[in-house]
């Protein structure tokens, strides 16, 4: 079975995912590294409702809040040339990466 590492990446807002996996995708590339992914796993909703008026008096409004957590899997070779050159690619703020050795 041959070694690879997998990255976890999460965010809200799923453009910088997108970019963040494409910068990937070009370094799996050029070093010829086996990749498999982005692989979606489900978007986690997050809802919140809040009555408008805190005081309690008056109509019963409400307001309906909802956060959208988004992820990708990627599974990638493990050789360290390729994996110096992801430790490099720029994060954008908000964005998570988990990297594991599996």
């Amino acid at each position: 079975m041959q070694q690879k590492a997998r990255i976890k990446l999460t965010c809200t807002e799923i453009a910088k995912i997108n970019q963040t996996c494409s910068y990937i995708l070009e370094i799996a590339e050029k070093t010829g590294v086996s990749m498999k992914g982005p692989i979606p796993l489900p978007t986690r909703k997050i809802k919140v409702t809040t009555r408008k008026c805190t005081a309690g008096r008056g109509k019963a409004s409400f307001d309906n809040f909802e956060m959208r957590v988004h992820k990708r899997l990627i599974d990638i070779g493990l050789e360290e040339r390729a994996l110096r050159m992801i430790m490099r690619v720029p994060i954008p703020e908000g964005l998570n990466i988990e990297i594991e050795m599996i």
